[in-house]
């Protein structure tokens, strides 16, 4: 990671509220639906990355984007749209659980599966 990208992601770290997190994780449980349910593990391993003070700010920055781009109401294809409104949000998820595999398994293997309790 470039110094400038890592000195933006450290400023926003500064700014970011407990608040901020809260509302992200409501707004994810809100996102078990439709086809975001067949890859919902792999959202929550995401999300868990988010969490952790532990994890790189190269793979956090990479999940922190997947998850503000499915909670987002604004994206490539509006979410409201039947049957493919989520299609764009599971492709984003999709990808950033391809770029962050082997980090992603430990993860993906803790025992809690639910965004309430990935504090």
């Amino acid at each position: 990671m470039s110094a400038e990208a890592y000195d933006r992601l450290n400023e926003y770290a500064k700014r970011a509220k407990s608040a901020d997190i809260n509302e992200l994780r409501e707004k994810l449980q809100g996102m078990h639906r439709g086809p975001v349910r067949k890859i919902w593990d792999d959202v929550l391993a995401l999300w868990r990355m988010v969490v952790d003070p532990k994890a790189s700010w190269t793979s956090k920055a990479i999940a922190i984007g997947a998850v503000l781009y499915l909670v987002s109401p604004l994206d490539g294809i509006p979410d409201l749209l039947p049957l493919v409104g989520l299609t764009d949000d599971v492709a984003v998820i999709v990808a950033a659980v391809a770029t962050l595999a082997f980090e992603l398994k430990k993860y993906r293997d803790s025992q809690d599966r639910t965004v309430v309790d990935a504090k």
